[in-house]
């Protein structure tokens, strides 16, 4: 696969803080060191890239729009600080409801829509995120993963598996990424 490495972030609990089923872009509120970490990524030229589930849209609780306005807003405040995400993808399904999907997390679609448009290397990318199932694409697509167990993944027991890195947040993971070595 050609392309250059990206690093795929959770939004909610990685990037900011998870408030389940975020609506009102006024409550989209970073996680402490954040921008700085996003800049960084930005200054190695390694694209950071948001995936995310969004059940609430197939649950009826928040729409297309109020996500899209949530996800300007966190470009708005990233931006504040000299940082940009290269783009952002999300999930509205959710199996019980609107049947099986290629797009929810782990599923491929995303990472490899993503990989298409940005020109993109899976296989040498890093996966952030504060759930196992954030990271399961970096199994699939041969890539690595640190998880950050805080927010929502920070009430169930880490667990990750073997060859996973944990970091205590997305400063420390991003940390961890630059200073690794290419493969």
């Amino acid at each position: 696969m050609s392309g250059r490495p990206a690093v795929f972030l959770d939004r909610d609990g990685t990037l900011i803080e998870d408030r389940h089923y975020l609506r009102d872009p006024d409550q989209v509120r970073l996680l402490p060191g954040v921008a700085e970490a996003v800049a960084r990524l930005n200054a190695a030229a390694r694209p950071a890239v948001v995936v995310t589930n969004q059940s609430g849209i197939a649950r009826g609780l928040l729409t297309e729009a109020e996500y899209a306005a949530t996800a300007h807003r966190l470009d708005e405040l990233l931006a504040r600080e000299g940082a940009r995400l290269a783009a952002q993808y999300h999930c509205p399904h959710l199996p019980e409801l609107t049947g099986a999907c290629d797009c929810r997390k782990p599923g491929p679609l995303l990472y490899q829509q993503a990989a298409r448009e940005l020109d993109l290397d899976l296989a040498a990318s890093w996966w952030v995120g504060d759930r196992e199932r954030d990271l399961a694409a970096a199994d699939r697509f041969g890539g690595r993963a640190i998880l950050v167990p805080r927010g929502s993944g920070a009430s169930a027991p880490p667990a990750p598996a073997a060859a996973r890195i944990v970091a205590p947040d997305l400063v420390a993971a991003v940390e961890r990424i630059l200073a690794d070595r290419p493969r």
